[in-house]
């Protein structure tokens, strides 16, 4: 199981007087909550948890938060951002047990050129994302889509999906994530162009 560990400190001091003396001296208000434990104030290094965020697993990414002569299993449950500066200004952890069922938003993505679209349509991946449920070891990187195969009008939806043992999906199983179709533009300037070309031989005639 791949962690990413995150040395934070215990914070006396709550409110946003103390939490903004805390933003200027560069260090992040957080939290630690979760089952069988109170939940605990704490400061973070921002930085470090941006680059964390940044990396490959982004939100599914697994901590060991180091507070208190321990290290704890959590995940971010909530980021706040600032809207003008895009800084962090609150983040939230959830304490998780390796057998702890989470729910994680996987990134979803296709590979390979759909039949359909050699024809001429268009691909349309109508959701970036997957819910799934699973043990925080046990959450995918990504999902990965081999399109090749899909031809005009066929689509992948979610029970088309071949998740991980022990990965379920949470959303509908009718649900689209992609799908081929006409692509109108193409067809219409494909229309116009026929119909200028036929034009002058409408006039000779």
């Amino acid at each position: 199981m791949e962690t990413t560990k995150l040395e934070a400190e215990v914070r006396e001091l709550r409110g946003k007087g103390p939490a903004r003396r805390l933003r200027s001296e560069g260090k992040l208000p957080a939290v630690f909550y979760g089952p069988e434990v109170e939940p605990t104030p704490l400061t973070v290094d921002p930085k470090a948890l941006e680059s964390a965020l940044r990396g490959p697993r982004g939100r599914n990414t697994l901590f060991e938060v180091a507070f208190g002569g321990g290290s704890h299993l959590a995940m971010v449950r909530d980021v706040v951002v600032e809207p003008v500066s895009r800084e962090l200004v609150h983040a939230d952890f959830l304490r998780v047990t390796d057998e702890t069922p989470v729910k994680a938003e996987i990134p979803f993505r296709t590979t390979g050129r759909a039949a359909g679209v050699v024809k001429g349509g268009k691909l349309n991946v109508t959701r970036r994302t997957v819910s799934v449920k699973t043990t925080p070891g046990n959450i995918p990187t990504e999902i990965v889509v081999d399109v090749t195969d899909l031809d005009l009008f066929q689509a992948i939806t979610v029970k088309d999906l071949q998740l991980p043992e022990g990965v379920e999906a949470t959303l509908s199983p009718s649900l689209t994530l992609a799908i081929v179709l006409e692509d109108r533009r193409a067809a219409k300037e494909a229309a116009d162009k026929a119909a200028a070309e036929a034009a002058p031989a409408a006039k000779k005639a």
